[in-house]
């Protein structure tokens, strides 16, 4: 089987940290111009991308700004940059805890996403650091979910993230999470959790059903007192929210979730209150490229076992 050829480097720069939007015009269609495709394919309106045509806003790989009347040609590309949402910003800091030629390790704050998605594109931990550390190919490892905080993995040179990002893939990386919930002096603990979890496209909160284990974790006891816990959390397994219907699961819901066990409305922009008390402690594992064994620590510290009276009025 032949390889899919790569697409051409983007003739714009990124916007903000941002990428700009890439569009592969597909074979077997018979559009008569490429901008009738663009209003068949995106959700913006005749209008919308008329302007932006008549803006010189949209181009091919030469370049060159594509005309209303330019002849639609199956498997051209053309580039644009997307009308960034207006975001409120995450007013907290992103440390980087390690930097080389490689790798950028950061430690993301609660409630600032890891890669543009959805309503969060600027304000987003890889725009971010691309604008702060003045690195435009710096790309994503893997993703940590937005409400949650710790250590995130970043790329540096497009050419090796397929090798960063297949440690996770093949389950190369032990990782540790720390988490407050209630104390259940009846939970035995330690114990490995082990059950089905599917995630529906549309829906936001996964759900556990009958069938083969596809999402394993180990939860420790590290300490408690009033009524909370700290745990250690060790997942083998990498499902969307494992760790918190896991936690869920055994009647000690992470603080602070608004998912598990009831389904509550999202975390609205602007609202910082009550983070969740969920933090990826730890990463390790063997450089692929540079052979080097690396173990990083994040620094943060969950507000809840700090300060439950802080965390819970705030």
């Amino acid at each position: 089987m032949s390889r899919r050829t790569p697409p051409p480097p983007s003739p714009l720069p990124q916007r903000d940290g941002v990428d700009p939007v890439r569009v592969r015009l597909p074979s077997g269609e018979a559009w008569a111009t490429v901008r009738d495709h663009l209003v068949a394919r995106l959700a913006v309106g005749a209008e919308v991308i008329d302007g932006m045509l008549e803006a010189g806003q949209v181009v091919d790989a030469a370049g060159l700004a594509v005309t209303r009347d330019r002849a639609y040609a199956p498997g051209m590309f053309v580039w644009f940059h997307r009308e960034l949402p207006d975001e409120e910003r995450v007013p907290f800091a992103i440390d980087v805890v390690h930097r080389d030629d490689h790798l950028v390790v950061a430690d993301k704050p609660h409630f600032l996403a890891t890669t543009p998605r959805g309503s969060h594109v600027a304000e987003t931990a890889l725009a971010r650091l691309r604008r702060e550390l003045g690195i435009p190919t710096l790309g994503a490892a893997h993703r940590l979910d937005r409400l949650t905080a710790g250590l995130v993995m970043f790329t540096v040179r497009p050419d090796e993230r397929g090798a960063y990002q297949s440690l996770f893939r093949d389950r190369r990386v032990a990782k540790e999470y720390e988490a407050v919930a209630p104390y259940d002096p009846a939970l035995p603990l330690p114990r490995t959790v082990r059950s089905r979890i599917v995630k529906e496209r549309g829906v936001l909160a996964a759900r556990e059903v009958d069938g083969a284990p596809n999402a394993v974790s180990r939860v420790e006891l590290l300490e408690h007192r009033d009524g909370l816990a700290r745990y250690r959390l060790t997942p083998s397994t990498g499902q969307t929210h494992q760790l918190r219907v896991h936690m869920s699961s055994l009647g000690v819901p992470i603080l602070g979730d608004p998912l598990y066990p009831v389904v509550a409305a999202p975390v609205p922009a602007g609202d910082f209150r009550r983070p969740l008390q969920l933090l990826a402690r730890m990463l390790e594992f063997t450089d692929p490229v540079t052979g080097r064994e690396h173990r990083f620590v994040s620094r943060r510290v969950l507000r809840a076992w700090a300060s439950y009276e802080e965390w819970a009025t705030a």
